[in-house]
């Protein structure tokens, strides 16, 4: 039988096997790197698209609470005009009545009477004044409580002064002011 030496046969075998393998293994590392590499790189992407959208977003609720508070402004801003309109309406649908009660205050008032002091406080009149008799003070106060544009009469004090004549009298009362529109709403309801 003949010898025949396969050892180095199969050491030149062992040998390219393992070159390949280790080709094989360098083009799988390579290949994880890539790999490894590329998701990195779309997980970044992902942050960043993420964080330009959050940014977005952000600006955009900032810009929403800016014209929210600006809406909320303008509303507080309206609410005063309205306010206001409805005192300066109010005031020029009173400036009428004002020259009524004057008027009322004059056709109500008897001779012999004469008014020292008319102060309005709210709706109530305080009227100081001096009579020629206690008739005319009662004169005075059924002319008022007759009167369309005062109601409930109140006398607070008389007291003599002969000053003016032995039957003269200093007296005080109120009134409170009442408007005729304001009164027919009142017994309607």
């Amino acid at each position: 039988m003949a010898n025949i030496n396969l050892l180095p046969w199969r050491e030149e075998r062992r040998e390219e096997l393992k070159k390949e393998f280790l080709v094989i293994l360098g083009g799988v590392a390579v290949l994880a790197v890539v790999i490894v590499m590329g998701w990195i790189s779309a997980v970044d992407t992902s942050i960043a698209n993420q964080t330009a959208r959050n940014s977005f977003l952000q600006e955009k609720i900032d810009e929403l609470s800016h014209q929210v508070r600006e809406i909320q402004e303008l509303k507080s801003k309206r609410e005063q005009l309205v306010e206001r309109m409805k005192i300066i309406q109010d005031l020029q649908g009173k400036r009428p009545e004002i020259v009524h009660f004057f008027d009322e205050l004059v056709r109500t008032i008897p001779d012999g009477v004469y008014y020292s002091k008319v102060e309005r406080k709210g709706s109530n009149i305080s009227i100081s004044g001096t009579a020629e008799s206690n008739n005319r003070v009662s004169s005075l106060m059924r002319r008022l409580d007759a009167s369309e544009w005062f109601k409930n009469p109140n006398l607070i004090s008389v007291k003599a002064n002969p000053d003016f004549g032995e039957q003269a009298n200093d007296f005080m009362l109120t009134v409170a002011m009442a408007t005729p529109a304001s009164e027919a709403t009142e017994k309607s309801e």
